[in-house]
């Protein structure tokens, strides 16, 4: 079940995209390992997809929306465990050898063979009417710190302490499903500086000298993450003069955000003049990214978003399954930022970082 119309290159990347584009980030093998054979990578990351399951099972088990659910969640468990120790005998089965677009792109086509379309929608509703409610609070903290460079800073760390709320990370989930999380608390506790990748510095040195003309914010999880998190952002772009794309999955995936849950967000924080808390959204747009995985293959997007990002100077890849599992090392042709919080060991062991730590990796293109 994939994008209704043909997906494009994303046109901002560094051509000849074959020569300079890589979708996944951590390689799980190399051209001298033996195809017939699993790499230790290769196991390690089916075993954590294969440890997701219950989670998942869980979920597709509360899923009012399909009828005998429990039996068809079962089901789920049962064909994806199975199709994961498949590629742990065989790497080539189903269309392997396995990586971490194909790993999420077979659990997906599991559930929505089954009849479940999105079993976090639920827990999605929940999160966002929270953080709808605490927006107000979290705009005001922002706008009252007055030295520019302090307030991006609380911007950037917002963004971090957001993207927490993942229910595709196992042990998140089971934290989340005991106690919720604070937003504000989880600003103060990020691990300290120097994250992994730490560009803030220089970022923060570019912001105070110039400004950009439109900007692409890839989007992740619902709740904090984009209302609290990303949208305080957004709207300091627009403060500042940028258009701002923000590019939705088109499909659920995970409690990843929609567009149409997007479009449904902006409709309920807006006021009547189409404000955000006193800045005009006219600039704000929201783009279907004709993605429908928690990471994305920046090689098929929507003709819309394609359109859309003919003319930006500046790409935001945000959370670890967009900015960080795939396209890290993504070249554009314009500015970029990928921004992220590392949560699962295998890819703080890759970055050589700690878990939960930051990736905060800017690049700036120089204008001719």
């Amino acid at each position: 079940m994939e994008s209704a119309s043909e997906l494009v290159e994303f046109p901002l990347l560094q051509t000849p995209i074959e020569a300079n584009y890589r979708a996944c980030t951590i390689p799980y093998r190399f051209p001298s390992d033996n195809p017939r054979k699993p790499t230790p990578t290769e196991i390690s990351w089916i075993d954590l997809f294969y440890n997701s399951i219950p989670s998942f099972k869980k979920r597709a088990e509360s899923d009012p929306s399909v009828s005998d659910a429990a039996t068809k969640a079962e089901k789920f468990a049962q064909r994806y465990g199975d199709i994961l120790e498949d590629l742990k005998k065989d790497p080539e089965s189903h269309g392997g050898p396995p990586d971490c677009i194909l790993l999420c792109r077979l659990r997906e086509q599991v559930l929505r063979e089954l009849g479940f379309t999105d079993i976090f929608k639920k827990v999605k509703d929940e999160e966002n009417a929270k953080a709808i409610s605490l927006f107000g609070d979290v705009v005001r903290l922002n706008d009252a710190i007055e030295d520019e460079g302090k307030r991006l800073e609380n911007l950037v760390r917002g963004i971090f302490a957001g993207n927490i709320f993942d229910l595709g990370s196992a042990q998140l989930a089971e934290v989340f499903s005991k106690d919720g999380m604070s937003f504000l608390a989880s600003c103060q506790n990020l691990v300290p500086r120097p994250w992994v990748i730490d560009d803030l510095d220089k970022f923060k040195a570019k912001w105070s000298k110039k400004s950009w003309k439109k900007v692409i914010i890839f989007v992740d999880n619902s709740g904090a993450d984009i209302i609290l998190g990303i949208l305080p952002f957004a709207r300091e772009l627009l403060r500042r003069g940028s258009q701002v794309v923000l590019a939705a999955n088109e499909l659920p995936s995970i409690n990843d955000v929609t567009y149409p849950e997007l479009v449904e967000i902006i409709s309920k924080l807006k006021d009547e003049e189409g404000h955000l808390m006193g800045v005009s959204i006219s600039n704000l747009l929201i783009a279907n990214s004709g993605n429908d995985l928690p990471v994305i293959d920046l090689t098929r997007v929507s003709q819309e978003l394609a359109y859309l990002a003919s003319d930006a100077d500046f790409v935001i890849l945000e959370g670890m399954g967009r900015g960080i599992e795939t396209n890290l090392y993504a070249q554009f042709k314009c500015d970029s930022l990928k921004i992220g919080m590392v949560k699962h060991p295998e890819v703080a062991q890759f970055l050589g970082g700690r878990l939960y730590d930051c990736v905060f990796k800017y690049n700036e293109v120089s204008s001719l």
